[in-house]
This record gives C-alpha cells, sequence and structure tokens, in this order.
C-alpha cells in the first residue's frame, strides 16, 4: 500500500531524510517514531505530495507521489499536529466543505458527514463553531475530516494529543477499528501508545532509517541476551531475598539479578543472562532444590521505550528544524 525506496529530502545546507526504504502492508497499523529532528515530519510531507523528494520514489496505492500527486491526494486522510480548521466555520458546516473538496456531493456527503461525527463522537457539538470548541473535540474535528472520504491510507501525526485519557483510549480504539479497511502510519512521541496500537514499527534517527519491525522482534534483536522474570515463594511463610537472590547469581551464565517487588513471603526477580545462553530450566531447578515455590518463569520483554533509546541514542539532532526553515525560504 505504501512503498518508499531510497527515499531523500535534501537542502543547501542539510539531508532531512538520506536515502530510507520501507514498505506497509494494506491495513497495517505502523508506528513511525524519531527524536526530535530525526525526519518524521518531512517524510511524511513527501508521502503526502506536499513536499517533493530529493531523490528516490514512493508510492501510494500503487501511484507515485511525483508523477501522480492528485490521485495520491485521493488516497491519503492526513491529520497534522495542529488540526486544519476554520474557527469561524461550525463543526458541520466545515465537515461538509471538505467533503466537496474531496469530491463528496448530495446523498454521499451528508451520510458521510453522519457517520464521522458519530465516528469521532462529535455529533453533540454539529452546530457549534469550531473556535469555540476544546482542544480535544477540536482534535476529533480533525480526524474527522482526514476520514470523510474514506481513504485507503491515513497518516495521523500526534492524534491523542491534549486528549484526557477516557479520550485517549477511545481514539485508540477508533484507530484499530479503521485498521483493515485503512492503512495507518501513526507518528507519536507517545510510545505506550504505538505498543497498544500498531503492528510493526519504523524509526528513523537524524534521516537514517534505524529499524523496521514487529515490536516483538524488535525486542528480541535489543535485548540481545536471555532475560527473566522470576516470581519465588517461601514454603515456611517468610523468604530472605538477599539469599535468593544470592543463589539465583550463582546459576551459570547468570549476569545480573535484581528484586523489583517483594509482597510477604513472595518476590519478583528480573535475571538477565550472558548473551547466547539460556538459564531458564537452570533457574527454576535451582529454585525448587532450594526449597522455594517457583510461582512464575517467564520472558520480561523490553518497553519500547528502552528499544527506542537503544537505538536512537539520547541525542535529538537539528535536522529537521533546519530543513523546516530551508523549506520556508
Amino acid at each position: 500500500m505504501i512503498t518508499a525506496k531510497q527515499l531523500t529530502k535534501r537542502y543547501p545546507r542539510t539531508v532531512a531524510v538520506d536515502e530510507i526504504s520501507f514498505e506497509v502492508a494494506k491495513g497495517q497499523i505502523v508506528g513511525f517514531l524519531g527524536p526530535n529532528g530525526a525526519g518524521k515530519t518531512t517524510t511524511m510531507r513527501m508521502l503526502t505530495c506536499f513536499l517533493p523528494p530529493s531523490a528516490g520514489t514512493a508510492s501510494v496505492a500503487g501511484f507515485d507521489v511525483l508523477e501522480h500527486p492528485f490521485e495520491v491526494k485521493k488516497r491519503i486522510g492526513y491529520l497534522p499536529e495542529a488540526p486544519p480548521i476554520y474557527p469561524e466555520m461550525e463543526t458541520a458546516e466545515y465537515l461538509k466543505f471538505v467533503g466537496k473538496l474531496k469530491g463528496l456531493s448530495g446523498a454521499d456527503l451528508k451520510k458521510r458527514v453522519d457517520y464521522v461525527c458519530d465516528r469521532c463522537a462529535v455529533g453533540e457539538v454539529k452546530n457549534k463553531l469550531l473556535g469555540k470548541l476544546s482542544k480535544g473535540y477540536r482534535q476529533r474535528v480533525g480526524l474527522a475530516q482526514a476520514i470523510i472520504h474514506n481513504p485507503d491510507v491515513l497518516i495521523l501525526d500526534e492524534p491523542t494529543a491534549a486528549l484526557d485519557p477516557k479520550q485517549i483510549n477511545e481514539t485508540r480504539d477508533l484507530i484499530k477499528s479503521l485498521a483493515g479497511d485503512h492503512t495507518i502510519i501513526l507518528s507519536t512521541h507517545i510510545l505506550p501508545e504505538v505498543e497498544q496500537t500498531c503492528e510493526q514499527v519504523i524509526i528513523i534517527n537524524k534521516g537514517k532509517l534505524v529499524a523496521t519491525d514487529s515490536v516483538r522482534n524488535l525486542q528480541a534483536r535489543a535485548r540481545g541476551a536471555e532475560s527473566v522474570l522470576v516470581e519465588i515463594a517461601g514454603r515456611s511463610g517468610s523468604l530472605e531475598v538477599p539469599i535468593v537472590q544470592h543463589k539465583l547469581e550463582q546459576v551459570s551464565g547468570v549476569s545480573r539479578v535484581l528484586c523489583k517487588q517483594q509482597v510477604d513471603s513472595r518476590a519478583l526477580f528480573e535475571v538477565e543472562s550472558q548473551k547466547g545462553r539460556l538459564v531458564r530450566g537452570d533457574l527454576a531447578r535451582a529454585v525448587v532444590e532450594s526449597g522455594w515455590d517457583l510461582n512464575e518463569l517467564r520472558p520480561a520483554a523490553m518497553s519500547l521505550e528502552e528499544i527506542f533509546l537503544q537505538l536512537t541514542g539520547n541525542e535529538s539532532g537539528e535536522t529537521e528544524n533546519a530543513a523546516t526553515k530551508e523549506s520556508q525560504r
């Protein structure tokens, strides 16, 4: 559905996007991640035909962004971080206006306006001025305009910004429900959002592609060594954590043991192995032979935040900021 090959955007004094290649299959929800200045916004602007690439190619729904920009735009719904609304217009009036721009008319236009108002939970403010709405409602109206023409592809830039927890959950559920019928690229700095919503992750840093994979595969690649969570309980009603920790540290292949939690006679440990060593069997035997109960033994997954920091480092380049300034000249 979306293909980028060696996609590049150069300016006289900087390279904002440097030969990145990726594919997004039909119906997928893909998280697009990177620190500030990584090139995310520049990439999305090229995919939406707002900026032409300097080199490489990109296609959306089979149409090249340079050769067929109008066909691409017909098939894309775009929600930038700041929703593109007119404060002097009422909600329904604005959605009708956008629908007409997208080629809708008559009964089809009315049907789609009613549909997106219901789907994005803005029906109760249909007759209110957009300038009088809260930021959360304006964000939802922005999402409604992005899907009004039922596009093949949705590109969403920080879609839950400024929403309260209830609205965030509702928006996540909406985005998930749109998958299958729509291919969705979700650009966000909220990493739990990607973990809970996306099937695949694309990470760029300083204009270069760092990783593209499922969250599960990225966790395995980033971890390198096995890390497991072990919950142990004492049979006599008490558990000496230092003793248990020392015992686990003595297991061959274990590099680190950390007590994560202790409640009464139970304790949860995170055990990390040396690279290439599988220690779960030996850990289980050590616990049982020591006379303790083994309540749980499972892999400890890395959070997406840990993966993100490991792959990109803590530096936030100035590339995209410089690119924005260049594009405005």
